[in-house]
């Protein structure tokens, strides 16, 4: 009888076992199937971000050809305004030429008016003369009003050639000023993509459209050789520096101007007698390893304030500190 029990309840057991194994392996089933949701979802998200890109790049070629062609129509449009000033300066020249001939005709039509009224008292033999006169005055009038005619023909061409300069002025305009544009879009960039480059970094602020590098984090104190930090620093700023650059077009004129500051108090040494000296040598320092890192030497220009541009006037050692700093600034040339 006990062992008939004991069996029996072995069996009931078995059950429990099967479900328990159907449940973990539903279990199983419902993490494969999310993982596989979730896979199909970000290879999806990964590929509208690949044709979101390739947008972006097609865009930033058509625009790059839309500024060469603009290029060319700025060109001709200051040809062609060349050519109409020259050519309303020789209207002007004629134009001064047939008013002197008038004014000699108009002279001699009074003149010969004169003659006329003395002539008139002459005797019988002198009217072949007084004929002779009026017909010489008739072809003076006829001159007088043909070149009267001429000087009305000059004085419209020379307003449609001043409303043609004003036109080719407005044109000219209107590609400069998107030029300036297309400048102030870049600078932008720049300023979004070393914003991100140099966030969280210690020793870097921006101030205005300035990025402003402490001396410290840069230089030692009175010196212009570049710390191993500070060459890192300025050598990564170098590449997206270049990455920057490669994508503005080759006709917008801009310059990355490093700016050298010192604090108020007086250096004096052998190798820098004052703090302008100093100032120039570390903007100087910063532009030649930017040189030979790749960045294109024509974009960039090292200046010096000494210490008269200063943050803080305070006669303190933050103040100090603040002062001393290199800022670099995206402008046009």
């Amino acid at each position: 009888m006990r062992r008939r029990s004991h069996r029996g309840g072995g069996l009931d057991a078995w059950p429990g076992y099967v479900d328990a194994l159907s449940t973990l392996l539903m279990v199983i089933i419902f993490v494969l199937l999310v993982f596989v949701l979730a896979q199909a979802f970000l290879s999806v998200a990964l590929s509208g971000r690949q044709h979101v890109l390739e947008e972006l790049q097609t865009e930033m070629q058509h625009l790059t050809q839309m500024l060469s062609l603009e290029r060319g129509k700025s060109q001709t449009l200051t040809l062609s305004m060349a050519t109409l000033k020259s050519e309303e300066q020789k209207t002007e020249a004629q134009r001064a030429a047939l008013a002197a001939q008038a004014q000699g005709l108009a002279a001699q039509l009074t003149q010969t008016k004169g003659q006329l009224a003395s002539q008139s008292k002459l005797s019988s033999d002198s009217q072949a003369q007084v004929a002779l006169l009026n017909q010489q005055l008739a072809e003076l009038s006829k001159q007088l009003a043909a070149i009267t005619s001429a000087l009305d023909i000059s004085q419209k061409d020379v307003k449609v050639r001043d409303a043609k300069i004003a036109d080719l002025g407005n044109k000219l305009n209107l590609a400069l000023a998107d030029k300036v544009e297309q400048l102030k879009r870049y600078r932008s960039e720049f300023f979004g993509r070393l914003s991100q480059l140099l966030a969280g970094r210690p020793g870097i602020r921006v101030v205005g459209d300035r990025f402003v590098f402490q001396s410290e984090v840069l230089f030692p104190v009175g010196s212009a050789d570049l710390t191993p930090a500070g060459a890192d620093q300025i050598k990564a700023l170098a590449q997206s520096l270049k990455e920057i650059a490669a994508q503005i077009p080759p006709d917008l004129s801009w310059v990355l101007r490093v700016d050298g500051h010192a604090d108020r108090q007086q250096i004096s040494s052998a190798r820098y007698p004052t703090n302008w000296e100093l100032s120039a040598a570390r903007a100087i320092t910063v532009v030649k390893l930017l040189i030979a890192q790749g960045v294109p030497p024509q974009h960039l220009a090292a200046t010096a304030f000494a210490q008269f541009q200063p943050l803080d006037d305070a006669d303190t050692p933050a103040a100090y500190a603040k002062n001393r700093r290199i800022e670099l600034r995206l402008t046009d040339r």
